[in-house]
């Protein structure tokens, strides 16, 4: 019987569907299956989580087959946190991995990852007032050096802001802080007013009691001090020059904000001056790998992507200074290319001595 003309038609739209079926099971095999992202977690300084949530950043990491998350803490406030189901630990100096240690830290599969020297913010009223009385100087270049003996020294003397030349300061002068038993700016800067009082020479155990009295007068003239160095900056810039006339923070944060807020920079660059201490340290930011996860992370923080990156967004300056350009690219007045007046930090002995004085000192 030969077949309708229906019945053709059906059959070959009955073919058609089977065609396209096959092809698009045939397709769907083909295409290579969506990779799983391991999730990766640990604990983060505050002045690194502009990177960790720039979606450059998160792109790089997906490539390398990790989500990444973080809770911000304190560099010395997360060795004594909870580290269950922690992945990492990234605070900003190696006297944190140090001070992690003696507290039973893993910290064998370490490495230095970024640098930032410790810098301090302040006014440009109270930048050139203090100039004015030798306490600061200007270079050729527009930098603005503190001679951290003569302001340690006022400090200890008790100078008002009005002695050291800023007419307007209420009170006496002082150089805020974050908490030195939590935060790593904050500890550094204690570590720093330490060794000026040793003259000039890394603070040992010896040298810290003996100073014992001073570093504690100094800290106790800030008051309250913020945990995160991220917050700190921020306040300082929200409550300006009458609450906050000057503060311990790091290099990189206006160099970030100059990128990454550029509309805010633009209403605080003829305000906010970056001011190097004379010496200053180095904040060496030294991410600890607490299993294979955040190994796998520390190898991706150290390809030359995420270092560009690091640098050229966020103002990190790459742990072997390869593969960065001029700091000139932030259009950010009186930076340095080279900091040169660099001290080295106490042993760790002496920096736990620092630590257990000013943490007696809370009341």
């Amino acid at each position: 019987m030969k077949p309708t003309k229906a019945k053709i038609i059906g059959l070959i739209a009955l073919l058609a569907v089977v065609a396209i079926i096959g092809g698009t099971l045939v397709w769907r095999q083909s295409q290579p299956k969506p990779v799983e992202l391991e999730q990766v977690t640990g604990y983060l300084g505050g002045e690194k989580i502009g990177l960790f949530d720039d979606e450059r950043f998160a792109s790089l990491a997906k490539d390398a087959g990790l989500d990444v998350n973080y809770r911000k803490a304190g560099s010395l406030a997360m060795m004594d946190a909870d580290r269950k189901g922690m992945d990492y630990l990234f605070p900003s100096s190696r006297a944190a991995v140090e001070y992690g240690k003696a507290k039973g830290v893993d910290t064998s599969n370490s490495d230095i990852v970024f640098n930032s020297p410790i810098v301090i913010y302040t006014h440009k009223s109270v930048a050139d007032a203090l100039t004015g009385s030798g306490l600061v100087s200007k270079d050729d270049a527009g930098a603005y050096h503190m001679d951290m003996a003569k302001a340690v020294d006022a400090m200890t003397g008790n100078k008002t802001w009005a002695a050291v030349g800023y007419a307007n300061g209420y009170g006496q002068f002082r150089i805020d802080s974050t908490d030195p038993v939590k935060s790593n700016s904050g500890n550094e800067y204690a570590a720093l007013v330490a060794t000026v009082l040793n003259d000039g020479q890394p603070a040992t155990v010896d040298s810290v009691n003996r100073d014992s009295d001073k570093i504690r007068a100094i800290f106790a003239k800030s008051g309250w001090m913020e945990t995160s160095s991220e917050d700190s900056f921020n306040q300082f810039l929200t409550l300006g020059v009458g609450s906050k006339p000057m503060m311990v923070g790091y290099e990189s944060q206006l160099l970030d904000m100059a990128v990454n807020q550029p509309d805010a920079f633009k209403q605080v660059k003829d305000d906010v001056v970056m001011m190097y201490p004379t010496p200053t340290v180095w904040s060496t930011h030294t991410f600890i790998a607490l299993d294979d996860k955040g190994e796998k992370l520390l190898k991706l923080l150290k390809t030359a992507d995420v270092q560009k990156l690091a640098w050229e967004r966020h103002g990190f300056r790459a742990a072997n200074f390869a593969g960065t350009d001029s700091i000139k690219r932030f259009n950010v007045p009186g930076t340095l290319e080279q900091v040169t007046a660099v001290t080295e930090l106490p042993n760790n002995m002496a920096m736990q001595a620092i630590i257990t004085l000013l943490d007696s000192t809370r009341g």
